[in-house]
């Protein structure tokens, strides 16, 4: 959905350059080079876009419901480690990118979801998604949002990334999450609680084309990757009037659930060895909230969380 209003916003920018409005085009070039460093400031979100009608109708599509395990204190900082990436992070978008969710169920806490730099580069596209509350994935822009003094930030991160994407099969269970502890480090560093936080359903609303690990496939998907900074999975779904093929998802349930917090005491210098057990600690959790609650979401008992 993001992608195919990018290219609608991108496409507006063309017609306005090359056609009798293209001093607006260069308006907005201005606008954009005095705004640049916005995505990495906090963004600039509306409640009107995040409460627009159109959401309670994409929410209650699939359905995708947000369920909280334990209290958040709004008087501290947390960051969120959002999995799985799925194709399209519907459960990530729909639960914090949209009101009311999570302002229902965590009151005085405000969500930051944290996508790839290279999206705010779209012309018109980026003061959509700036004011639905997204930000840049960035160091700065997360140390940003974890650096209120007041507390009452939750930053969201995705943690798998666009890599992740490629494993989004159904019933996929593989998370890209061994190597990736900028998001521990980030934690220690402003002092925020860690919460994990697992959306079932969300590999389930695409079926991509095969693509094992080593295949030619995957191979060039994960080229293209290191190349352009995002993933492309061969992914297709459902139509409009028919459920045999086409791009949008089936409707699938979403259940996003938000695992307990872990204290973190701020650590401005952390080494690699606190920053390894933290990390470990943050492994443990995650997989006893899927054990947890894998019951409840259709997900046999033999089946467990896969760690790459």
């Amino acid at each position: 959905f993001l992608s195919l209003v990018a290219e609608f916003c991108c496409g507006f920018f063309v017609i306005l350059i090359m056609g009798n409005f293209w001093f607006l085009a260069v308006l907005y070039l201005l606008w954009l080079y005095l705004d640049w460093g916005t995505p990495c400031a906090g963004g600039r979100r509306s409640h009107w876009v995040r409460g627009w009608t159109v959401w309670k109708y994409f929410r209650e599509y699939f359905p995708i419901h947000l369920i909280k395990t334990s209290e958040l204190n709004p008087n501290h900082n947390y960051l969120l480690g959002f999995h799985p990436h799925g194709v399209l992070v519907a459960g990530a978008f729909g639960n914090f990118c949209t009101d009311p969710p999570f302002k229902n169920l965590f009151p005085g806490l405000t969500p930051y979801l944290h996508i790839m730099p290279i999206w705010f580069g779209c012309p018109f596209f980026r003061e959509y998604i700036m004011s639905a509350g997204m930000v840049s994935a960035s160091k700065e822009s997360v140390s940003h949002v974890l650096s209120n003094k007041g507390g009452g930030h939750a930053s969201v991160i995705v943690i798998g990334g666009a890599e992740e994407s490629l494993n989004a099969h159904p019933g996929s269970l593989t998370l890209n999450i061994l190597k990736r502890k900028g998001f521990i480090k980030m934690a220690l560093k402003h002092g925020a609680h860690l919460v994990p936080v697992f959306s079932f359903g969300e590999n389930e609303l695409f079926k991509q084309v095969a693509n094992p690990k080593g295949s030619w496939l995957r191979n060039v998907q994960e080229k293209l990757q290191k190349i352009m900074g995002f993933a492309l999975p061969l992914f297709h779904a459902r139509g409009v009037f028919q459920y045999s093929f086409g791009l949008i998802p089936y409707r699938q349930p979403i259940h996003t659930v938000v695992g307990s917090p872990i204290p973190v005491k701020q650590n401005l210098n952390p080494t690699t060895e606190e920053i390894d057990q933290l990390h470990a600690l943050y492994l443990q959790k995650l997989k006893k909230l899927f054990e947890e609650h894998k019951g409840n979401y259709g997900i046999p008992a033999h089946k467990s969380l896969i760690f790459e």
